[in-house]
């Protein structure tokens, strides 16, 4: 079979795959790295054609137009399982465009498909190999499950997007149209440490044993923990997100992934984001091994990697150990992402740890991230039961088991210094001390 033949005839400009979206659709798109940049740059372009077409994004990577306006409400609805900046803007300005999907990343995918069904994918795919298979590239999150439901596959092919190792290959035969695109995968910024984010990373590897198996979550405090993890030794990934940091610690004999209980030898993930020096180490990497989100952040297969850390980072948390990491009261802020998934996971392992890190002040140090009660409309993103390592730049506060005196006393102790007494008069007005 002549694959490239079939791949020519399926080659299309993006007028012609705007002009496939109808009303009341239902579009799913490829997640942050994997965003389809070109289909989602011109959506917009068709607003007096529709109206009720629903996409489906995660973590957008950039401001995109189709939901920037209060006169594209009713047009289109950006549903997120995970809010971006230009997510929060939107909300903040009363556009009526974006909404929020609760989920657990482990069941985004399948509960979507669940509830409706999908009109059409858009995604990235790495260029074709000479047997006629595509690599998903840097996200295998939801988008195997989503392809495989869809009525139309439509895949953005760029030279850009590394091939990957693992559950990403899909075969031009089971691709409906492709777009030639040309266009930098979205990168995230490095910036050192801060002097907090040190001293709690200092904090979380001083947890952390040698041949630990490790979950680093998104955000300035995981990708710190990693400085601090260089006098260890034999640690694995099994990881939601890969990270630059980790390659980092596999160059300097850190991580080997040989003391891992399953995946032995394997960086497993779900998807990649970091620089491109990131996206050149995973490109036809064997090591690397991406394989769907169902599986990898499912807390079944996670604890079975003996002595596994999960280390998550949180917005606020309360006197009982409830945390809250996507919300300020009703302000939406981000999502669940994977981080119960991984939590879960991590506390269920043989000799695991479920750590949430957060800074002990926000807003410039006038306010306590450590409360008495989480404000009001506060979704709990891990519940107080589940809850093990709290870990500021003021210490570590171990909750598993503990009572809800406890607990209190313990918080109270790695809240910044200003706000523990107020923190301990609140909790006996409370009747919690």
């Amino acid at each position: 079979m002549d694959w490239n033949s079939v791949y020519k005839s399926k080659v299309v400009d993006i007028d012609k795959v705007l002009n496939m979206v109808r009303s009341n659709q239902t579009i799913v798109v490829g997640m942050t790295p994997a965003e389809p940049r070109l289909f989602l740059r011109n959506l917009h372009k068709i607003a007096d054609k529709v109206n009720n077409v629903t996409v489906f994004t995660c973590l957008n990577m950039e401001n995109y137009s189709f939901y920037m306006g209060s006169s594209l409400c009713g047009i289109f609805t950006n549903a997120s399982w995970y809010f971006g900046q230009s997510n929060r803007e939107a909300v903040k300005a009363g556009f009526g465009t974006v909404t929020y999907v609760p989920n657990n990343l482990h069941q985004a995918g399948t509960n979507l498909l669940d509830s409706r069904p999908i009109d059409i994918f858009v995604g990235i795919a790495s260029p074709m190999d000479k047997n006629g298979f595509l690599t998903l590239s840097a996200s295998v999150v939801y988008e195997k499950d989503v392809i495989e439901q869809a009525k139309v596959v439509i895949l953005e092919v760029n030279p850009n997007a590394p091939r990957t190792h693992g559950d990403t290959h899909i075969h031009i035969k089971d691709v409906n149209y492709v777009i030639e695109a040309d266009y930098e995968l979205p990168q995230v910024e490095l910036v050192e440490p801060t002097q907090t984010e040190a001293l709690i990373a200092q904090h979380i590897s001083n947890l952390i044993e040698d041949g630990s198996t490790i979950q680093l979550g998104i955000g300035g405090i995981p990708n710190a923990v990693a400085k601090f993890l260089t006098d260890k030794k034999d640690l694995g990934v099994h990881t939601e997100m890969f990270t630059e940091s980790m390659i980092d610690l596999f160059e300097a004999g850190v991580i080997t992934n040989k003391k891992k209980s399953i995946w032995r030898d394997k960086f497993i993930c779900t998807f990649a984001f970091g620089t491109r020096r990131m996206y050149q180490f995973i490109d036809d990497n064997p090591s690397v091994f991406f394989l769907r989100g169902k599986y990898v952040n499912d807390p079944y297969v996670i604890c079975q990697n003996d002595k596994m850390v999960s280390i998550n980072t949180a917005l606020m948390v309360d006197l009982t150990g409830n945390v809250c990491s996507e919300a300020l009261g009703t302000q939406h802020y981000s999502g669940t992402g994977g981080q119960l998934d991984t939590h879960r996971g991590a506390i269920k392992s043989k000799g695991g740890k479920g750590i949430i890190a957060l800074r002990s002040t926000a807003k410039n140090g006038t306010v306590s991230t450590i409360v008495p009660t989480l404000p009001v409309g506060s979704p709990i993103t891990v519940p107080r039961q589940e809850v093990d390592y709290i870990v500021t730049e003021w210490g570590v506060a171990w909750l598993r088991g503990k009572t809800i005196k406890e607990r209190a006393r313990a918080l109270i102790e790695i809240a910044h210094p200003d706000f523990r007494e107020t923190l301990k008069n609140e909790a006996i007005k409370l009747q919690i001390l």
